[in-house]
């Protein structure tokens, strides 16, 4: 299930739009962690190594970076600050209480399930490190991010099922497989801020903005 997390292949391109925002977002994490002393541990729930790459953090002394992902990731090459887990961002039960220093989570929350799994999600986010930085997609925004269609996240059912039997959709192919388009339809279910302030409820919020518009949030804060 690997295929719901995140995809960061835009970040090969330095001038897409994905990737400006992630600079900007990577400046404000920065400035987050700056008082963090060294060494420091940091758990990516969801994450996966071209992110870190990109932002130079690979082989950072006194940086120790876990990636969690529901299904085995290979590390193609030589990670010495680098280790892979595989668990399930809602159970983190192989991780103690305030075991990394900083958890961080890159388009993952939208693709667990229901509110009710986003915030059990939230909560282990909070459990298991002492500080937090989580982004997310803006349901409101007017494109739907993984399948760049205007307002897809609100699209009747039966007319998304259509799409996804005629068309492909962002990663999904067309397909006649009824339930292998209802299960990608559930496995997106985008935040509001509101929603978002209910799961994390003591943290900032930072909005992204493109055109104008927010596409994007960042909750962030300290357990």
């Amino acid at each position: 299930m690997r295929a719901l997390y995140y995809k960061f292949a835009n970040l090969a391109n330095p001038n897409s739009l994905s990737t400006r925002l992630r600079k900007k977002r990577f400046q404000l994490f920065r400035s987050f962690i700056d008082d963090l002393e060294k060494p420091f541990r940091l758990l990516d729930v969801g994450g996966a190594v071209i992110f870190w790459e990109a932002m130079g953090f690979i082989n950072e002394p006194g940086v120790d970076i876990t990636l969690l992902n529901l299904d085995p990731y290979e590390l193609r090459g030589d990670y010495p600050n680098v280790n892979t887990v595989v668990g399930d961002g809602r159970d983190m039960k192989e991780f103690g209480e305030n075991e990394f220093d900083i958890v961080t989570s890159n388009s993952v929350i939208e693709h667990v399930g229901d509110f009710d799994n986003q915030r059990r999600m939230a909560n282990e986010i909070m459990r298991v490190g002492k500080r937090y930085f989580v982004q997310t997609p803006n349901v409101y925004f007017p494109v739907e991010p993984h399948v760049i269609l205007p307002f897809a996240q609100f699209y009747p059912l039966w007319f998304k099922i259509w799409l996804g039997k005629n068309f492909d959709l962002g990663p999904h192919k067309k397909t006649e497989d009824k339930q292998a388009i209802m299960a990608f339809i559930n496995s997106l279910r985008l935040l509001s801020k509101r929603e978002l302030r209910q799961i994390f409820p003591d943290a900032e919020i930072w909005e992204e903005k493109v055109w104008g518009l927010t596409k994007s949030f960042i909750a962030y804060g300290e357990c």
